[in-house]
This record gives structure tokens, C-alpha cells and sequence, in this order.
């Protein structure tokens, strides 16, 4: 602030005192130089009348003065100088004044020193007798009065320094001094410059917008910390440096964090090597997981990139205990593998009975109803068995090798095997598109076009439609089957594809459902790197696409 002031004040004198001088030179200088002319014209006319009455006497009698005297004659000889010797002098016909003189009664002219500091004015008249009466007057040039000039101007400049500096300091510490004995804790409590009061007003309505802000970023850190303190799943956030600024009681326990790691590297909470390759993962794909047993407990990993802008600037971690899941998972895979030698006893006596039966061992009038009791129950349990056993394959990945399947053929030979069954309820059987061919195993894609269309035509409304279409686009081929039928309900739709879910369990008993169809629609299908997509609704029928990469790796 000082110093603003300090130039402020030195640039107004020097603007001052340049416009001073720039006066002086330029109004004053040119008038003072016109009535020394108009003066020194005065002189020549009483002079060149002296002259006409007295000659050289008159001449002679002058002292010499500012002004000098010179009478030439017609051809330029010099008579009389008042400050030289005539015969020394070389003759002045040349001379500019003298010329005019001659010709026009009258001249005038100026001559510049070579030093540029003197300029000598000059004026002729012409006399009766034909000669020429000069006068002449020096004068100091422009250069020469800023030359004398120069001292009292250095003087003013640095008493305008001084003074500059003086007032600079006096100024600014007046100025400040309100500045600084500002409250900007109350702005509009200030009693200070009438200029300011727009500012302090702003800082009043910023400061009410920043409270306002803090207190709700409070709230929602309040917020934040009750709902991860009270979440079962551990929750870690990192930075792009890998250190953590949050992490909640669930992730210290999961990490056998005692204190709060805030601020630290992640690597103090975890050091195993296969984390740190999560973490990696995560910062470069956008993802990571991994699944590690800690504690004798089960848990799912699942960290995600953050980006802002297009760039990464921290990382989320969710720890999951899957134990109970990984637990129930393995008892249902025992209990698949269980149950499907577990029937295969009862399976057995039910064959005997029939040939007990096919043999007269029973009442003749109870031969049917058993025979097709049994035989029902016996293919209800061998479809049983045949399906848990394929999911129990499913499950371990123990596939033949993927050979091409033409997804068209496949949905044809479906229908032609349900034609009957769609006949008997009045049910129309469609296929539209054409050929697509995949890679996958045959027998999984012939299964998973089967249920699909079985499923179609069992849940469907006497009368109704059952649609199939294939489309190969590009990469990819999709086998959509849609009915007319009763639909699903959404808060069922996400459940179908579980093992043994039905959503209607009476009508699927009727049927002759496992209620294994979808399941093993759904493991196929991911086991051929495929997506199934399902849209449903009560009383307008049923949706389900299927896509499959016509180009599949086997597993």
C-alpha cells in the first residue's frame, strides 16, 4: 500500500512539474520571443531615422548595449558595427535580412548558434540613400534555458521524493489502519470507509453461504459415519496414493485394525501380496476382487476405481462375509450330489412294482391306476435325477468340448417335440429367423432351447402363442421365446433361476416340474459366457432373450 501511494504521489509532481516546464516552453517562451522582435523592430525605426539625420556621427556617439549596430551599404560593404571593426568584417550582401532589406525595404531573419544554446534575431531596414541599417539581439535557445533549468528541477524531484515518502507513509497508515481493525467475523458491524460497505455486505452473505455449507458437509460426515459404523460390510475409502481417509469399525475388525487409520497408508491396515495386486487391479481396470479367508471367516473383496473429470482419484473397498453363503453353497452341492443317488433306490422298487405288475402279481382291476401311478412318479423322479446331476455338472465345470450348434435347429426340434402337447391345450408354436450358429456344447444348448420352450408352453393359456426368434447381429446370437401366457410377478422374477424355486408351486406340481429348469438354463448359459434377460408381467406373458457370443472359448 505504501509503496502504491509513493508512486502515486511522485508520478502527480512529476506530472506537475513536466507540465510546469512544458508551459513555460511552450506558451511562455514564444511569447516573450515575439515582443523581444516587436522590440528590437521599434528600435531599427528610431534608429534608421537617427541614422537618416545625423549618418556616422550619430552612430559614433552610441555606447555599446544588448542590441548591436550595423550599417552596410548597398553593395554589402559594412560602415559602421557597434561591436567589431567594419574593415575587419566580410561583406553581408549574402546575408539573408540584408537581402530582403534591399529588395522589399525591410528583413529579418534568426541564427542559431553551432552550440545550439544562443539564437541571434535579426532586423534590417533600407534608408533613403539606398544603404542598410541592422539591428540584432541575441537570445537563449530552448536547450539552453532546460540546461538552466536542470538544477532547480533535480532540487524540486527529490524534494518530491522526500515529501512523496513522507506522505506515502502518513497515507497509508491512515488508509490501512481502518483495514486492519476490520472484523470480518461480524462485516456489517464495521464502522469504516462508505466504499466498502458492497464488500463487507458480500463477505456477510459468503460467510452465512460457508457456515451453510459447513454445517450441512457436518451433517452429512455425521451422516456418513453412523451409517458406515453401523454397516455389517467392511468400508474402506483410499485416495489415488492409497491412503485412507475413511474406514469404518467393520473393516477395522475384518483387518485387526485397533485405532483409526485415517490419513495412513493402506499398507499399514494390509500387507498380504494379493490385496496389494487387488488394489492394482483396481486402479488400472477400473475393478478388482478377491475373495480370502481372515479369522476363520469367509470374505468377498470387491474394490472400484473413482474417477472425476477422467481421471482416478481414490479407490472404494467393500469387504463382504460370505461365509454362510459359501457354507449354504456347499451343502447344496452336497445335497445334489446326495439326493441324486439318494433316489435312485426309490427308483428301483418303483420299477420292481411295475413288473410286479406287468407280471399279474396284482388285482386286475388295480393294474392301471398303478401302472400309471408308478410310471408318472418314475419319470417325475428320473427327470429329477437327470437334472440334478446336470447342475451338479454344471457346477464343477465338467463339460465336453464346444462344438457348433445352430441355435435355429435347435428351437425347431423343441417345437416339433412340444407340438403335441401344444395341440392337446390349443397353443400356437412359432419360429421366426434364421440360421445361428455357435460354438457351445450341444447337448447344454438343445437343453437350454428345451426348457425354455417347454416352460413357454406349460405356463402358458389355453389358446395362447409361443413365439421363438433367432437373431445372429455381428458378434453375437440371441435366442428370444416369448408367450401369451400367465406371467410372472416382479417380485418373483429375480427368484426363478434359483434351484427348486417355483412361483407357482401348485400349478408347477401339475406340470411335472423339478423346478430345476431355469436353474440349469442359467449355468449353461454363463457357462457358454452368454446373458439372459427377462421381461414379465402378470396376465401378459413372458420374455426371455438369451445371447450367446457366436465365438465362445471353451472353459
Amino acid at each position: 500500500m505504501t509503496r502504491k501511494i509513493f508512486r502515486s504521489i511522485l508520478l502527480a509532481a512529476a506530472v506537475a512539474l513536466l507540465m510546469s516546464l512544458a508551459t513555460v516552453m511552450g506558451i511562455l517562451y514564444p511569447y516573450f520571443s515575439a515582443l523581444q522582435e516587436q522590440e528590437l523592430g521599434e528600435e531599427l525605426q528610431l534608429a534608421a531615422a537617427a541614422v537618416e539625420e545625423g549618418g556616422l556621427d550619430y552612430l559614433q556617439k552610441l555606447s555599446p548595449g544588448t542590441v548591436r549596430v550595423t550599417w552596410v551599404a548597398a553593395d554589402g560593404t559594412v560602415r559602421y558595427d557597434s561591436e567589431a571593426d567594419p574593415a575587419a568584417m566580410e561583406n553581408h550582401a549574402s546575408r539573408r535580412e540584408i537581402q530582403d532589406a534591399l529588395a522589399y525595404g525591410q528583413g529579418k531573419d534568426s541564427r542559431t548558434s553551432a552550440t545550439l544554446l544562443e539564437e541571434t534575431v535579426y532586423r534590417a531596414q533600407r534608408l533613403s540613400d539606398g544603404t542598410v541599417l541592422r539591428l540584432s539581439a541575441g537570445r537563449a535557445t530552448v536547450a539552453r534555458l532546460l540546461l538552466g533549468t536542470l538544477q532547480p528541477m533535480l532540487v524540486i524531484l527529490a524534494a518530491a521524493l522526500v515529501l512523496s515518502a513522507i506522505l506515502a507513509s502518513r497515507l497509508s497508515k491512515r488508509i490501512v489502519e481502518p483495514l486492519n481493525a476490520l472484523d470480518l467475523e461480524h462485516p456489517l458491524e464495521n464502522d469504516c470507509y462508505e466504499e466498502l460497505s458492497p464488500l463487507l455486505g458480500r463477505i456477510h452473505r459468503q460467510r452465512q453461504q460457508i457456515d451453510k455449507q459447513l454445517s450441512e458437509l457436518r451433517r452429512q460426515s455425521d451422516e456418513f459415519r453412523q451409517i458406515t459404523a453401523s454397516m455389517r460390510e467392511g468400508l474402506v475409502l483410499l485416495d489415488a496414493g492409497g491412503t485412507i481417509l475413511s474406514i469404518n469399525p467393520a473393516a477395522r475388525r475384518i483387518f485387526q485394525a485397533e485405532e483409526s487409520r485415517s490419513g495412513q497408508d493402506f499398507l499399514t491396515v494390509d500387507r498380504s501380496h494379493d490385496m496389494s495386486l487387488a488394489l492394482r487391479a483396481c486402479m488400472d481396470s477400473g475393478h478388482g476382487e478377491l475373495r480370502e479367508e481372515r479369522q476363520g471367516r469367509e470374505y468377498q473383496f470387491d474394490l472400484s476405481r473413482i474417477d472425476s473429470e477422467g481421471k482416478p482419484i481414490g479407490a472404494v473397498l467393500l469387504a463382504f462375509d460370505v461365509t454362510d453363503r459359501e457354507s449354504a453353497e456347499q451343502a447344496r452341492r452336497e445335497f445334489t450330489a446326495n439326493v441324486s443317488h439318494e433316489l435312485k433306490t426309490p427308483l428301483q422298487g418303483i420299477l420292481g412294482s411295475a413288473e410286479l405288475l406287468e407280471n399279474g402279481l396284482v388285482k386286475s382291476e388295480d393294474v392301471p391306476r398303478f401302472v400309471g401311478h408308478i410310471r408318472s412318479e418314475a419319470q417325475r423322479l428320473m427327470a429329477l435325477i437327470g437334472d440334478i446331476i446336470r447342475l451338479s455338472q454344471l457346477d464343477e465345470g465338467e463339460l465336453p468340448e464346444f462344438q457348433p450348434v445352430d441355435l435355429c435347429a435347435a428351437a425347431k426340434d423343441a417345437l416339433a417335440s412340444l407340438q403335441g402337447a401344444a395341440a392337446q391345450r390349443g397353443i400356437t408354436l412359432s419360429l421366426r429367423g434364421g440360421s445361428a450358429v455357435i460354438s457351445g456344447v450341444p447337448a447344454l444348448i438343445r437343453e437350454v432351447v428345451g426348457n425354455l420352450c417347454d416352460n413357454a408352453v406349460k405356463y402358458n393359456v389355453d389358446g395362447g402363442n409361443v413365439t421363438v426368434t433367432v437373431e445372429e447381429d455381428g458378434s453375437t446370437a440371441s435366442l428370444t421365446v416369448e408367450d401369451t401366457g400367465v406371467g410372472i410377478p416382479p417380485a418373483e422374477q429375480e427368484r426363478v433361476f434359483e434351484r427348486f424355486y417355483r412361483v407357482d408351486k401348485s400349478h408347477s406340481k401339475a406340470s411335472g416340474g423339478t423346478g430345476l429348469g431355469l436353474s440349469i438354463v442359467k449355468h449353461a448359459v454363463a457357462l457358454h459366457h452368454g446373458d439372459i434377460h427377462l421381461t414379465s408381467a402378470p396376465g401378459h406373458g413372458t420374455r426371455i432373450q438369451v445371447t450367446f457370443p457366436l465365438e465362445c472359448a471353451e472353459n
